[in-house]
């Protein structure tokens, strides 16, 4: 007699019969498919033996159940995502969620080449210069209103020129008597000194910083002798062919300031009204 050979779960033979092995014991089909076989995560049916199945973070699907949430297309052999636990195809997601190209109106996909300015997206091809209309790319580009411009359009348009190297001035730079500079271009006509944020002066059309203006134009004060610039407290007394700083002009014998007041010019010296009585 012949060795028995029967299905472990329900002790039918399974000569001439088709079945499986779970850790080495036999299990007919109908056994398998009720103690073993997935249940689908779409349908919640019994995936069968003989079913293709799919398969995705823990989760087990008929191939036929296995498709996106949104537009019902089969995710078999398409790139899917998911969204709080349903498949969505990438073209669902990237309609929902991604971003569309300003120009074209298209969506920009995930991973694509592309360019985001002022809240607005871009295909990288599609970010044209609004003046010879090239791809700007990835190079630099000036905002202009709603139009956007390469460099060379930009400056050959609407970019100033600096008054001293004639090249175009894109940004920054220094406005001094309706007349532009760049930073580096506005200095001091004596000795040169960049005058961009210091104080300065000018004699005629040329700018100087107040070393040069000083020595080279300032009247000189007959106190102190030194320069009177016009710059911090600037205000000065002017009397026949002499000039003061305010803090300056006062009484040359007993040093009362004299602003406001009367005073007696003495040859070289000036007195107080008391000075003057006293001689």
């Amino acid at each position: 007699m012949s060795d028995r050979f029967d299905c472990k779960n329900c002790n039918e033979s399974l000569y001439g019969r088709k079945y499986i092995d779970v850790e080495d014991n036999p299990h007919c089909i109908p056994c398998y498919d009720r103690l073993h076989a997935n249940t689908c995560q779409e349908c919640k049916e019994i995936i069968s033996h003989n079913a293709k199945e799919l398969f995705y973070e823990n989760r087990h699907y008929h191939e036929h159940c296995f498709r996106c949430f949104r537009c019902d297309r089969s995710l078999a052999d398409e790139p899917f995502t998911s969204q709080e636990d349903a498949l969505v195809c990438s073209d669902c997601f990237c309609n929902e969620f991604s971003s569309k190209c300003v120009a074209c109106d298209k969506t920009v996909m995930p991973g694509s080449r592309m360019l985001e300015y002022g809240g607005s997206t871009w295909h990288e091809d599609c970010f044209m210069c609004h003046g010879c209309e090239k791809p700007i790319g990835a190079e630099a580009f000036i905002p202009d209103k709603n139009n956007y411009y390469c460099v060379p359009c930009y400056e050959g348009r609407f970019a100033p020129q600096c008054s001293h190297c004639k090249k175009a001035l894109t940004k920054g730079g220094v406005t001094y008597k309706d007349k532009v500079w760049h930073k580096e271009c506005f200095f001091c006509n004596g000795c040169k000194a960049p005058l961009a944020g210091q104080p300065f002066t000018s004699q005629g059309e040329s700018p100087y910083c107040v070393k040069c203006f000083s020595s080279l134009y300032a009247k000189k004060c007959a106190g102190c002798n030194t320069a009177i610039t016009g710059f911090g407290d600037g205000k000065y007394v002017s009397f026949e062919d002499r000039q003061w700083h305010q803090p300056c002009f006062k009484c040359s014998r007993c040093s009362v300031s004299l602003v406001g007041s009367g005073f007696f010019p003495d040859r070289d010296l000036i007195l107080c009204t008391d000075c003057n009585n006293d001689d």
